[in-house]
């Protein structure tokens, strides 16, 4: 018996303010099931676009047949200790439920990561499940004792060098722009 497996075919642009409400009405969906979650994620994102920390070259959306099915947003943090380090924060990355387990938030994150390096950023943190992030490369942010602003288990809270050696020097604790925390 033959096996067809479908391939869907992505395109990955930079978000536009046009998209603003669908890409929010997308996370909402993506998180509404969340066990992990507090259900806010769209707001976070109305927030972060309002901060100094927001980058729109790197609001990106997946869109499959016109319709926008994936969102990855990555914001200006400072990791703060004996001097401050710029770095990324990745919150969120969205698939709508229907669109999930296509690869689609996988060619999201390679995108993102590719596209943060090409702007001249060194690394990125995320707080978010092991088990998905160390597939890029993430690993834990205590290895260059970065360190979250509250109470996380360590296997959580996760960094990424585009450079390397970039976090070598980086230990702090990250501080992320205030929308995070309102």
């Amino acid at each position: 018996m033959l096996k067809f497996t479908a391939t869907v075919i992505i395109n990955i642009r930079q978000e536009n303010q046009e998209d603003y409400g669908i890409t929010e009405k997308l996370i909402q969906e993506a998180f509404h099931n969340a066990e992990f979650s507090n259900h806010k994620e769209h707001l976070l994102v109305q927030k972060l676009r309002a901060t100094e920390g927001f980058i729109p070259k790197l609001s990106l959306v997946a869109e499959s047949d016109n319709q926008i099915v994936g969102h990855i947003l990555f914001t200006k943090v400072n990791i703060e200790g004996s001097k401050t380090k710029e770095s990324l924060a990745l919150a969120p990355l969205s698939v709508l439920p229907s669109a999930q387990r296509q690869g689609i938030g996988s060619r999201l994150m390679k995108y993102g990561l590719e596209r943060a390096k090409e702007l001249g950023f060194e690394s990125v943190i995320v707080l978010g499940h092991p088990e998905y992030y160390q597939r890029f490369g993430f690993i834990k942010a205590s290895i260059w004792n970065v360190q979250f602003p509250g109470d996380v288990p360590d296997e959580v809270f996760m960094a990424l060098e585009l450079n390397e050696d970039a976090l070598i020097d980086a230990a702090g604790i990250v501080r992320y722009p205030s929308a995070f925390t309102e």
